[in-house]
């Protein structure tokens, strides 16, 4: 007998005993799992199809361990743009041994779940009247955030054109004025640790230690200096 069913986004073609390595599953290692989403089953010469799943089928396994895939290097290179970013990426995965296929008979969980939101919905209802009565109130707090808007002008007019240093793109400029860094001044006194830090979910391989070196010249106006600099260093880096 085989069955073919789909675990954790992807369809899979199983039968008793067999190891699948699936997309990482939230269950423990060691405990079992079971998959409703049986589209079709096999058993000699009687196929079963579902429309889609089958009604009462049922696949049964085992969480062996969890491990990660093989790694798959990606690498992306603009022509004549001086623009190249290598990033590696392992998938997350969980090895699962198939322990039984079940026809028909066997429980679902879905229907309890299905009664959570009729639940919800009954208890929003006398909720209602209290939300119509808190609408002339907000009248009079919309008033407040206008008064605000002048110091974050300001702000603005403070920021420095932080995409002068060497290694810092449009990207980086921006995630680093949201945590803060908005001026050569600011970039001088952050260390390169905390830099890295700050643009970790940025794509790329960026190097930020000579970043506060560059921004302090660019703060003291030593942009010969800078110049000169930068023409020693390869996208930021020494």
């Amino acid at each position: 007998m085989y069955a073919i069913v789909e675990i954790a986004g992807q369809q899979f073609k199983v039968a008793k005993d067999q190891k699948v390595f699936v997309n990482r599953l939230a269950t423990e290692e060691g405990k079992k799992v079971s998959f409703d989403n049986v589209l079709l089953i096999g058993d000699g010469d009687k196929v079963t199809v579902g429309a889609p799943a089958i009604n009462g089928a049922q696949v049964g396994a085992k969480v062996v361990k969890h491990l990660k895939g093989d790694k798959v290097i990606v690498f992306k290179k603009k022509r004549r743009k001086g623009y190249q970013v290598k990033n590696g990426h392992r998938q997350s995965l969980s090895e699962i041994v198939i322990e039984s296929i079940v026809a028909s008979g066997a429980k679902k969980a879905a229907p309890a779940k299905k009664a959570a939101p009729k639940a919800e919905a009954k208890k929003a209802e006398p909720k209602k009247p209290a939300a119509k009565a808190a609408a002339p109130k907000a009248e009079p707090k919309a008033k407040a955030p206008a008064k605000k808007a002048a110091p974050k002008k300001a702000a603005a007019a403070k920021k420095d054109d932080l995409k002068k240093i060497e290694g810092i793109g449009p990207k980086i400029a921006s995630t680093l004025a949201e945590a803060g860094i908005a001026t050569y001044a600011d970039l001088a006194k952050a260390k390169p640790a905390k830099i890295s830090e700050i643009i970790a979910g940025v794509r790329g391989n960026h190097v930020p230690d000579t970043w506060p070196e560059q921004a302090k010249l660019a703060a003291d106006g030593k942009w010969d200096e800078l110049k000169a600099l930068q023409d020693k260093l390869d996208g930021g880096k020494k």
